[in-house]
């Protein structure tokens, strides 16, 4: 039996999918969510008082590395000790943001993690979703690298990210 091409086209296409799914490294790289290149979108967030805040505000000034997260997430919690290390490296270079994901979340609960853990970079509340949706996450443990004219170089997801490397691109 002799395979057609359309056939032939959707056989790869699933298992191109499927490869993506079962791959944390291939996860890791810059292939999901928002488009690289694509002018990187403001978005209604809030400060952990609860202060309305538009991510606009901190992008086209420095590059801008934008991290979705979670204080319940594992994989969030296995890449922190790397991105810890990068914000105290290059943080006087690039503007870290820690966007807190809605989902089994509450600003207390998010300042009492990262006073425990001695976040020292901005972390925003995503309460309604806004930012989830503008860049098009896929999941927590998403960084996306903005650079300083505002467009997005970088997307990953996963805790084998190089965020050296990543960082690199807008260095």
């Amino acid at each position: 039996m002799t395979m057609t091409t359309g056939r032939r086209a959707t056989l790869a296409a699933a298992v191109a999918a499927l490869t993506l799914v079962l791959s944390p490294t291939l996860r890791a790289q810059d292939a999901i969510g928002i488009a690289l290149g694509t002018k990187a979108p403001g978005a209604a967030v809030e400060t952990l008082d609860g202060r309305p805040v538009d991510l606009a505000q901190y992008i086209g000034k420095s590059p801008v590395l934008l991290e979705f997260w979670a204080t319940w997430c594992p994989v969030c919690k296995e890449m922190e000790p790397a991105m810890l290390a990068a914000v105290k490296k290059y943080g006087s270079r690039v503007k870290f943001i820690a966007v807190a994901v809605s989902v089994n979340e509450s600003p207390e609960r998010i300042k009492r993690y990262i006073a425990k853990y001695h976040y020292t970079h901005e972390v925003v509340f995503d309460r309604d979703g806004h930012a989830t949706d503008a860049y098009d996450v896929p999941a927590t443990s998403y960084i996306v690298v903005i650079d300083k004219g505002g467009k997005v170089v970088y997307t990953g997801q996963g805790a084998q990210q190089n965020i050296e490397a990543a960082l690199q691109k807008v260095l």
